[in-house]
């Protein structure tokens, strides 16, 4: 059986990777906590979280990009994925209001946008090859 993902991301890379074949909520417009908010809020609808919000070493006031995946497929509620989701969001903005991220040169926009794919695309690609 194949599990089907959802995409919540505002990370152009990832977006431009996965838009045809994998379900995506993205934007641009998207601040690193919208990100966290629109996934916490699939997972109050029932999607289980398939990626921690929290992933890799950069943290939430460093990288303005961040991809989280859920799965498509709505089931029972998921009071482990809830409190992940919850307790990151409080870590995110903690991390925020502490110290704001700088406006980061375009070069360096790109780096943080290619290390969220990374982690997107080898969290997918790990996903995927237990669905074979």
């Amino acid at each position: 059986m194949i599990l089907k993902k959802t995409l919540v991301s505002n990370n152009p890379m990832v977006n431009e990777k996965y838009y045809e074949g994998m379900d995506i909520i993205y934007s641009d417009a998207y601040t690193y906590l919208d990100v966290l908010l629109i996934a916490r809020d699939k997972i109050h609808q029932g999607h289980h979280l398939l990626t921690h919000p929290l992933s890799g070493s950069v943290k939430p006031n460093e990288t303005p990009y961040k991809t989280v995946a859920v799965t498509q497929e709505k089931r029972n509620l998921d009071y482990k994925s809830v409190l992940i989701m919850e307790e990151s969001i409080l870590t995110a903005k903690k991390f925020i209001e502490n110290k704001k991220s700088p406006n980061w040169t375009e070069k360096l926009s790109q780096d943080f946008q290619l290390i969220d794919f990374y982690l997107i695309q080898n969290a997918v690609e790990s996903m995927d090859q237990f669905d074979k």
